[in-house]
């Protein structure tokens, strides 16, 4: 894969939650430019370029970045306060997809800055048309900052 035209950076633990959410981008059309990694730390490391991502270029950002807030080593929460405090990567739209409702984490994460907290939906068609308005909102429709 080339890392230098990843467009949207998916951060789930969960396979069958990301299975889902990819399959629902691919049938959208925008998964020919997806990087899915498994946790925060992994996250972290190709934004920042490091590890297996050292030789990704560093001045060229995702254009959105889908974090689940559970995830092993690093939460969400984590990686979107780290994003959001930082000059060079604050300007990334970052969109919270977790289960979780609870409402200390969804003003938690506006307060650090996420651009948007969508409760991912149980039932499967519900699921599946929300992430393809989500790729349709976020890729095509909102025009990013310069």
């Amino acid at each position: 894969m080339d890392y230098e035209d990843i467009e949207i950076l998916f951060a789930e633990d969960s396979i069958e939650d990301a299975l889902l959410t990819v399959r629902a981008l691919n049938k959208s059309g925008f998964t020919n430019k997806l990087l899915h990694v498994k946790d925060g730390a992994e996250a972290l490391d190709f934004l920042y370029c490091r590890g297996i991502y050292s030789e990704r270029n560093p001045k060229l950002h995702p254009k959105l970045l889908l974090l689940d807030l559970k995830m092993p080593k690093m939460s969400g929460m984590q990686v979107l306060e780290k994003v959001k405090s930082d000059d060079m990567l604050k300007s990334i739209p970052v969109v919270i997809l977790t289960s979780s409702q609870e409402d200390p984490d969804i003003a938690k994460c506006y307060s650090l800055g996420a651009n948007s907290y969508i409760v991912k939906p149980v039932d499967s068609n519900n699921f599946f048309n929300a992430i393809k308005e989500l790729g349709m909102y976020w890729m095509i429709l909102s025009q990013p900052a310069n």
